[in-house]
């Protein structure tokens, strides 16, 4: 009997304000016994206006955060509607190919906790500039570190305390940050390719975001990568020889993961921008996520502004 047949009821969330590709996707790929929660924050969303919705999909509505990021309000509202233990956390902004919620059920029989990774492919030009930074960071970094991505992750409620999370969540900015603090997540070698900006603002706010998160999760291992970057750039600039082997190396890490892109070639360029980039997102005590503008104080301290 095949996989698809006897595997475990699930609830997949997917947190989005509009009916996106990969809704359409993901409703395809459900069971029976499955459920689809597209959860938005209210009224006003695109995607409640939609009359129709394929079978075994609900539509939830999480309301305006308060103290928290719209995605983590969205992933609380959609654990609590949820009605099975299996849960699958997924974005509406990356391709799921058809064998992809069985995948993941297949990785979680081999492994418990599991995440695939993002391979971020710039919209503009200083998104491209920065995608070796991101392929090192985000999907070898994920990889090596276990870290969960919220795009494709599966869990059970029984892996983490439930409680202890939810309320964690609410108070905080990073959903997939705090589940890597409550279970033990295991990557797989698998890579989604993610767009990643589309102006320069995006691209520079969505920098300063993921430089915050790191810092906030994990503020000595963020400190030592930051002193290993500008080290490695000063390196480079000191030997090119070292400058056309870590430019290899970054190409080869992206080829890895199946991700081949000529931009991968700039990782010494990309370098010297992300330095000087770093210290501006360290800098800076807002920034713009979903159309919301937040001041993350400290993990459970987070302010919500009028953008």
């Amino acid at each position: 009997m095949s996989n698809r047949q006897t595997r475990t009821p699930t609830s997949v969330l997917l947190p989005t304000v509009s009916w996106t590709d990969a809704c359409d996707e993901v409703a395809a790929q459900l069971e029976p016994e499955d459920e689809l929660l597209i959860i938005h924050d209210g009224r006003d969303d695109p995607v409640s206006n939609r009359e129709r919705f394929p079978e075994n999909v609900r539509l939830i509505r999480a309301g305006d955060p308060v103290g928290c990021s719209g995605k983590a309000n969205a992933i609380a509202a959609g654990m609590e509607a949820a009605n099975h233990d299996r849960l699958v956390w997924t974005d509406d902004d990356f391709h799921h190919p058809p064998d992809w919620l069985d995948q993941l059920h297949c990785d979680y029989a081999d492994y418990g906790p599991t995440t695939e990774l993002p391979a971020f492919v710039g919209q503009d030009p200083l998104a491209i500039l920065l995608e070796p930074i991101y392929a090192l960071g985000g999907t070898l970094g994920t990889y090596v570190g276990d870290h969960a991505w919220g795009g494709a992750v599966i869990f059970d409620r029984s892996d983490l305390d439930e409680a202890a999370f939810l309320s964690e969540l609410r108070q905080t900015i990073s959903d997939d940050g705090l589940l890597g603090e409550h279970t033990d997540v295991t990557s797989v070698r698998r890579a989604r390719e993610v767009p990643m900006g589309g102006s320069l603002r995006q691209t520079l706010e969505r920098h300063v975001r993921f430089n915050k998160i790191f810092a906030t999760h994990d503020p000595g291992v963020a400190k030592l990568s930051f002193g290993a970057l500008t080290a490695v750039l000063v390196g480079c600039l000191l030997f090119p020889l070292l400058a056309v082997v870590l430019t290899l190396l970054t190409a080869g890490v992206g080829a890895s993961f199946g991700v081949r892109r000529g931009s991968l070639l700039l990782t010494v360029p990309a370098l010297a921008v992300a330095v000087p980039l770093g210290l501006y997102a360290f800098a800076r005590d807002t920034f713009v996520w979903g159309g919301r503008r937040y001041r993350w104080h400290s993990k459970f301290s987070v302010e919500v502004l009028n953008e």
